[in-house]
């Protein structure tokens, strides 16, 4: 019995709690005070105890340690996945997979019903998958989320090669509401300030305006000031975003390194991972198939699994205020002054005013012209909003004369003398190539 005793192998708590039975037996406890301690009925520490007087102190170990699991999935299912990830990782569809993502496809794809982690033990002793070792990441300070859905949107731009090679270059644009980790984003050529106006109106026109915006110090955002270590320098100015918020009503606030701004990261950190694989697989090669799958497979796909209810039930967003036109707020905005003719002048054209929204006082004045979305100009005067149209500059005559070659050229060796130089200029080079390397001067005189 004491050799037995001492090959047993018992966990702390199986230790713990032989520890208080023996003291059961001893009478130095009583079983409602053992049964306290344990976090079990005194029923089951008389039941504890007769089977330690029967079987010894191995009693308290459970009767299924070392045996195979009843609930052990067959040898039939693990061949199964292991042959499915074999193949695909060997079509290089697969071949960046991990155990989570592997396990999901194949319980939707091909029918294997396998734990994340169960198949990552078979994919480990199969040798397809390699675990890497976890960085060591700094830790920042926890910021609690925003309790209401449209306190607070995350804003931020991703960069990476979402098609893997089969296109160009694209952009991630995403806006992801900080209580709720829902997320609206769409893929684009460029990260403009257009671009970026399209997805602000996309978010508007679906959800509302929301009360402030988290985004870094981007040049879209944010412009350096000029001379800002003089005391008198001007104050700077807003960008065409940043104006665009301000008619909004919406707050902007800038953080101040990456992972202030987390949870939108984390968003582009998964989307990195899972989007680009989904676009591998249905092979997107271009900006509308990326876009369709982003929008009707992926964000679907995000907002159900990974979005949580906020704290306080409502909604923060705000309607658009009456007279506010997006399509007026979301432009590119600059001054310029009307001429004596009643045009003004954008991108190197001249813009004419219509004949019936001429009014006195245009003239010299100093006005505000804005370039939408949609390649139009329009014009602000007094609250309202008048359409220009572009003029039509008429092409200048040219009195250059026209171009004659000269003399030596016309002549009928021309060719044949021009061969005759570059052959000359030709053996030149190489003569001097091969002079031994001593001063330019020295080669010259001899």
């Amino acid at each position: 019995m004491a050799e037995e005793a001492e090959e047993l192998r018992m966990r702390d708590g199986e230790r713990q709690r032989l520890k208080v039975l023996h003291e059961v037996s001893k009478r130095h406890i009583t079983q409602a005070q053992a049964g306290k301690e344990l976090g079990i009925s005194a029923r089951w520490v008389r039941e504890l105890g007769k089977r330690i007087k029967e079987r010894g102190d191995g009693a308290v170990v459970h009767g299924l340690r070392g045996k195979r699991s009843n609930r052990r999935l067959g040898e039939k299912v693990k061949t199964r996945a292991l042959q499915v990830f074999a193949a695909q990782k060997q079509a290089r569809q697969w071949h960046d997979y991990g155990p989570t993502l592997a396990a999901e496809e194949l319980g939707s794809e091909y029918g294997v019903k396998v734990g994340k982690e169960t198949l990552r033990q078979w994919l480990l002793q199969a040798g397809l998958w390699k675990a890497r070792r976890a960085r060591v990441e700094r830790v920042h300070v926890w910021r609690k989320r925003r309790a209401r859905w449209g306190e607070l949107v995350q804003w931020d731009t991703s960069t990476h090669d979402w098609l893997e090679g089969r296109g160009r270059k694209l952009y991630l644009i995403a806006l992801l509401d900080d209580a709720t980790s829902r997320a609206e984003a769409r893929l684009v050529a460029g990260d403009s300030t257009e671009e970026n106006m399209r997805t602000l109106r996309a978010y508007l026109e679906a959800h509302g305006r929301p009360l402030a915006v988290y985004t870094d110090k981007a040049s879209l955002f944010q412009t350096a000031a000029k001379a800002a270590h003089h005391r008198e320098a001007p104050a700077a100015q807003p960008t065409q975003i940043g104006r665009a918020l301000q008619e909004l009503g919406i707050e902007w606030i800038a953080a101040h390194s990456p992972q202030a701004k987390g949870r939108v990261e984390r968003f582009f950190g998964t989307a990195q991972d899972r989007l680009v694989k989904g676009l591998r697989k249905v092979g997107a090669g271009n900006l509308e198939q990326a876009n369709r799958y982003l929008e009707q497979v992926y964000l679907p796909l995000w907002n159900r699994r990974f979005a949580r209810e906020a704290e306080q039930a409502g909604d923060a967003h705000r309607a658009l205020d009456r007279g506010q036109l997006l399509d007026s707020v979301l432009s590119r905005m600059e001054t310029r002054v009307v001429a004596q003719d009643y045009t003004v002048r954008w991108a190197g054209a001249a813009y004419q005013i219509r004949r019936a929204d001429i009014s006195g006082g245009m003239r010299g004045r100093t006005v505000e012209i804005e370039q939408r979305l949609d390649g139009t100009v329009w014009m602000r005067w007094k609250q309202r909003r008048l359409p220009l149209d572009r003029c039509a500059i008429p092409t200048r005559a040219s009195y250059r004369a026209p171009w004659t070659p000269p003399q030596a050229a016309r002549k009928p060796d021309a060719a044949q003398r021009q061969q005759r130089r570059e052959q000359a200029q030709a053996r030149s080079n190489q003569a001097f190539q091969r002079l031994p390397e001593r001063p330019l001067w020295q080669a010259m005189r001899s």
